[in-house]
C-alpha cells in the first residue's frame, strides 16, 4: 500500500518556518484569490455508530445566510467580530494550507480532549511545527476564551440561536442539524478556495507525506479493504484531505443536497450512499480511501508503530471514555519514542494497549454495519 502513496508533502509545510506556537486541531488551506488551485485537508471526527455521541462535535457550520460580514464567510459572536479570512491568512503555509478543528465549551475545557489533542503534536513525530498552522473555530463564548489562552489562531463561529456549547446527542435532531451545517459551511469553504479540517483525532506523524497526489477528495476509513481505489471502503468524515476545485465544490453540493433523499441520515452516513452515484464520475471527482495503517481509528487500526500517523477516536461513545483511551495511547505512545532506534525498527516492539472502555462499544458499533 505504501508504494501507491504520493512520496513527497502535498503542502509546503516542512519548508514554512513560521515562529512556532501552541494547539490547535483542523486543516484548511486557504486560498490567495489569484491562487486558482489549493489543497483542502479536512480532518473532523465522526462517530461511526448509531449511539450516543458525546462531545458535542464541536463542529457548527455557518450557513452562507449567516455571514455577517463583506469577508466570505464571517460570523459573529457577541462582540467578538473576527474575520475568518485574516485568521487563515495569519496561520497558512507558503502554499495556502492550513489545519482547522472546531471546539466547543465540552471538548475545550481544561484537562478535555483539546488538551489531549495539542498534546499529540508536541511530542508527535514531525507534528510540532504544524500547530503553527492550526485554526481553531470556537463554538461558544467559553470555547473560544479557552482557545484565545492557548492559541493565538482562534475563530468564533456562532449560529445565532443554536447553542453547541454542552455535549450534542448522536443522531439528535440537534446532531444532524449541526452535522449539516458542516457541510454547508464546507461547501463555502471550497468556494473561498480554501482546503481544511479535523476533530478527536490525534497526531502522531506528519501525515501529508501519505496524502495521494492529484486527488481531489481523500478521505479516511473505518475499514480498509486494501484497495485505496475501490468506493466498497467504509469512508469516515474525521479525517480528510480536499483540493478547492470546481469539481469538490460541486461534490460537496451534491453532498448536502442529497440530505433531503435519505431524512435522518447524518453526513457520513449519506456520503456511504452517493458515493457511487453516476454524478460522481459524470463531474470527474477522483476519490481514494485512506488506509487505517497510517490514518488509524479505535475502528480499525495498524499495528506498526513506524507507520502510524494519526488515530482517531472513532467506534467510541461518550466522551469520558474517548479522553480515557486517548490518554492511553499517547502514553503507548511515549514509551515507543523512548525505545532505542534499533529496537523501535522493529515493528513488533510495542503493541497498542487500548482501546479499553471504547472496546465494548466498538463490538455494539459492529452490529450496524
Amino acid at each position: 500500500m505504501a508504494s501507491t502513496m504520493a512520496n513527497d508533502p502535498a503542502t509546503d509545510v516542512h519548508g514554512d518556518s513560521k515562529p512556532s506556537v501552541s494547539c490547535s486541531n483542523y486543516v484548511i488551506n486557504v486560498i490567495n484569490p489569484r491562487i486558482v488551485t489549493i489543497t483542502l485537508l479536512i480532518l473532523g471526527v465522526v462517530i461511526s455508530c448509531w449511539v450516543f455521541y458525546s462531545t458535542a462535535y464541536p463542529f457548527q457550520f455557518l450557513p452562507r445566510a449567516y455571514s455577517a460580514s463583506p469577508s466570505p464567510p464571517n460570523s459573529s459572536l457577541g462582540n467578538i467580530d473576527l474575520n475568518l479570512q485574516t485568521v487563515l491568512e495569519k496561520a497558512s503555509t507558503r502554499d495556502n494550507t492550513v489545519i482547522i478543528t472546531t471546539v466547543n465549551q465540552a471538548w475545550a475545557a481544561s484537562h478535555s480532549i483539546f488538551d489531549v489533542f495539542l498534546e499529540s503534536f508536541h511530542i508527535g513525530n514531525g507534528t510540532f511545527k504544524l500547530l503553527n498552522h492550526l485554526v481553531v473555530v470556537s463554538m461558544d463564548h467559553k470555547a473560544y476564551d479557552r482557545c484565545l489562552t492557548v492559541h493565538p489562531h482562534c475563530y468564533a463561529l456562532h449560529t445565532k440561536g443554536i447553542n453547541f456549547s454542552s455535549e450534542v446527542y448522536f443522531m439528535t435532531p440537534n446532531y444532524l442539524d449541526m452535522m449539516w451545517r458542516r457541510i454547508n459551511f464546507l461547501t463555502s469553504i471550497l468556494e473561498m478556495g480554501i482546503q481544511f479540517r479535523l476533530y478527536d483525532i490525534m497526531w502522531l506523524q506528519d501525515p501529508f507525506r501519505h496524502f495521494f497526489q492529484d486527488v481531489d477528495f481523500q478521505i479516511a476509513c473505518d475499514q480498509f479493504n486494501g484497495n485505496s481505489y475501490d468506493n466498497n471502503n467504509s469512508p469516515n468524515g474525521g479525517f480528510m484531505y480536499v483540493k478547492s476545485n470546481n469539481r469538490t465544490i460541486q461534490f460537496y453540493k451534491f453532498w448536502y443536497s442529497s440530505r433531503k433523499n435519505y431524512p435522518g441520515k447524518h453526513d457520513q452516513d449519506v456520503l456511504n450512499k452517493i458515493k457511487k452515484d453516476p454524478f460522481i464520475n459524470m463531474i470527474g471527482l477522483e476519490m481514494r480511501f485512506l488506509d487505517t495503517a497510517y490514518f488509524g481509528g479505535f475502528c480499525e487500526h495498524g499495528k506498526d508503530f513506524n507507520l502510524m500517523c494519526t488515530m482517531h477516536a472513532n467506534c467510541c461513545l461518550g466522551l469520558a471514555n474517548k479522553l480515557h483511551d486517548l490518554k492511553i495511547l499517547l502514553a503507548d505512545w511515549r514509551r515507543f519514542l523512548s525505545l532505542p532506534p534499533s529496537v523501535k525498527a522493529l515493528s513488533s516492539s510495542s503493541s497498542w494497549s487500548g482501546p479499553q472502555k471504547c472496546r465494548y462499544i466498538r463490538s455494539f458499533c459492529n452490529i450496524f454495519e
